[in-house]
């Protein structure tokens, strides 16, 4: 696990902090690089939520994704000054993120979600829905997930942005210096392949 940097938590923000007013990221960045590392506070504080919200979308584990969370930050903090403050400065931590969870996704080895060896569980048991057709949708989810980390770049980085990150075209385009069109065009065909393994690995 990442160590967090002194004096700065990784922590998922309370539902009462859901609407805080946004902070001039520009002056919280240039404090940083200015010397005042708790400045970086404030930024952490305002997108942990979704950067760990976009990890988890890709790697469906919570303890995972909060590591992947911590590492991007920690990357983020010592590559500041590449920001080039021409989008929000959560996309920018979102593209880190996403890439850094992906690289984990891709370093799993498949596994099993249902125990060969259980006993049989009906879809009449108490507690409602069958527990065996809850671990099937888990895989089908895990072996989507595994198919989006398998697409090859650029189709990957772009369906993982707009899909796991939560990121408009826009900003992806912002990101990752694409033009809009290429943006969209680079979507539609990761979809496209995405799709086929999908349908393919019969998931």
């Amino acid at each position: 696990m990442v160590q967090p940097l002194t004096g700065v938590p990784i922590t998922t923000p309370s539902p009462s902090r859901k609407h805080a007013e946004v902070i001039d990221e520009r002056a919280a960045v240039e404090a940083v690089l200015a010397g005042d590392r708790d400045a970086f506070r404030i930024l952490v504080d305002q997108e942990s939520a979704a950067v760990i919200r976009a990890c988890h979308r890709v790697l469906g584990d919570l303890a995972e994704a909060e590591d992947a969370a911590q590492e991007a930050f920690v990357t983020a903090f010592r590559s500041l000054a590449g920001w080039r403050g021409d989008g929000p400065f959560g996309a920018w931590i979102t593209r880190i993120a996403v890439r850094i969870a992906v690289r984990r996704a891709q370093r799993r080895r498949d596994v099993s979600w249902i125990d060969p060896t259980a006993p049989a569980l009906r879809a009449d048991s108490p507690g409602g829905q069958d527990p065996a057709i809850s671990s099937l949708r888990a895989e089908r989810a895990a072996g989507v997930r595994s198919a989006v980390a398998r697409l090859d770049e650029p189709y990957r980085e772009v369906v993982a942005l707009r899909f796991f990150g939560e990121l408009s075209l826009d900003e992806i385009a912002a990101q990752t210096g694409r033009p809009l069109g290429t943006v969209k065009t680079h979507l539609r065909r990761g979809l496209l392949r995405l799709r086929r393994t999908v349908e393919g690995g019969s998931l």
